[in-house]
């Protein structure tokens, strides 16, 4: 699920950071679902342990994930209140993404509009 893209822009922490974030926003990661361990994740990822350890520490600082002693990060049970000014980085995580996908602006356009429920 969460990948690092070597040649992008943004810095892997941040890439992790804001993948995680999506994740929770979309429901893919629930409250109390525990998150990788920080060596584990940066032996997938081919990373430094400390890229990952950055990112679940700038996640913890914003309320969104707590560490739970030996179970490790885990999704918080209260998700932050909205902040608009993450709304960007949201933004151009998810373009990021579906680009990689092949998605054009139309397509992605599309897919938000559909996903938005109707009431909200």
């Amino acid at each position: 699920m969460l990948r690092v893209d070597p040649d992008s822009q943004v810095p892997p922490w941040r890439q992790l950071h804001d993948q995680v974030r999506t994740a929770i926003a979309a429901g893919t990661l629930a409250p109390g679902m525990a998150l990788p361990t920080v060596r584990g994740l940066a032996a997938d990822l081919g990373i430094a342990a400390g890229t990952v350890a950055r990112a679940y520490k700038e996640l913890e600082a914003a309320g969104v994930v707590r560490t739970a002693g030996r179970k490790g990060t885990v999704v918080a049970d209260q998700p932050p209140a909205f902040a608009p000014d993450e709304l960007p980085a949201l933004a151009e995580e998810f373009v990021r993404q579906a680009r990689l996908l092949g998605a054009d602006r139309v397509a992605v356009f599309n897919a938000v509009n559909n996903a938005w429920p109707v009431d909200g």
